[in-house]
């Protein structure tokens, strides 16, 4: 299992090389491979749900608190998995606060929290309430910021809610049930490779972790509500950052 969009070309080689090892790769395409090889299968996410459910709690929570109705995101490398959670975000906020502003900027970096921090940091000081972070390891650094100037982080993928009572909610991304299924369809011998999996608000991959208890129960509701449209595809949600 290659794990990210930057291991691609490392599975797409070494999968061609052994044709009858079952292959599979988080985050893209069987079909976006070099060599399409048919022994592997594409895990993927809708981060975009996970996301606009995200954008819309900020969105509620900050037209509730009142202020400067700013919200914010810390991006990694601009590649199509991160685009999907901020362009979901954007969204989101609009649906629920329509005159909300919306800041996006990228770190190009995944590892060094320094650098996601000085960014968030920027956004805070023009105005942002809320900083969401897709940027893996350097994102703790924009979660680091929003604790420092006492504004609400928001966590992605996993739920980051242990970082602290400054974390809003996490936009979930369930690489873990995505992999076991994924494992077990090997063990069971029901794995089939030259396709893509797509994982979703519906199948339980994708969502919100927990939501902080200071948030009124009104806006859980409207928030859990929002989640089932989604799953019942109710609803057309962007995925690339305008």
């Amino acid at each position: 299992i290659g794990v990210g969009f930057l291991m691609a070309d490392a599975v797409d080689t070494v999968a061609t090389k052994f044709p009858s090892v079952s292959f599979a790769i988080v985050d893209f395409s069987q079909a976006a491979l070099k060599h399409k090889p048919k022994n592997v299968l594409g895990i993927l996410f809708k981060e975009q749900e996970s996301g606009y459910l995200a954008g819309y709690l900020a969105g509620l929570v900050v037209k509730h608190q009142g202020g400067k109705q700013i919200v914010s995101t810390v991006g990694g490398q601009k590649i199509p998995p991160v685009d999907r959670h901020i362009a979901g975000f954007q969204a989101g906020a609009k649906a629920a606060d329509p005159g909300i502003k919306t800041l996006n900027s990228y770190s190009q970096d995944f590892v060094d929290p320094a650098k996601c921090k000085e960014i968030a940091l920027n956004q805070i000081g023009a105005g942002s309430q809320v900083v969401m972070q897709v940027a893996g390891g350097c994102g703790l650094g924009a979660l680091d910021a929003a604790k420092e100037k006492h504004v609400w982080g928001i966590g992605a993928d996993a739920d980051q809610s242990f970082l602290g009572p400054h974390i809003l909610t996490s936009a979930l991304k369930k690489d873990d049930v995505a992999v076991f299924k994924t494992i077990q369809s090997v063990q069971d011998g029901t794995f089939t490779g030259g396709r893509d999996v797509v994982f979703d608000v519906k199948s339980g991959a994708a969502g919100l972790g927990k939501i902080s208890a200071k948030v009124p129960q009104d806006i859980v509701a409207k928030v859990m509500a929002k989640q089932k449209e989604i799953a019942a595809g109710k609803l057309s949600i962007p995925t690339e950052v305008k």
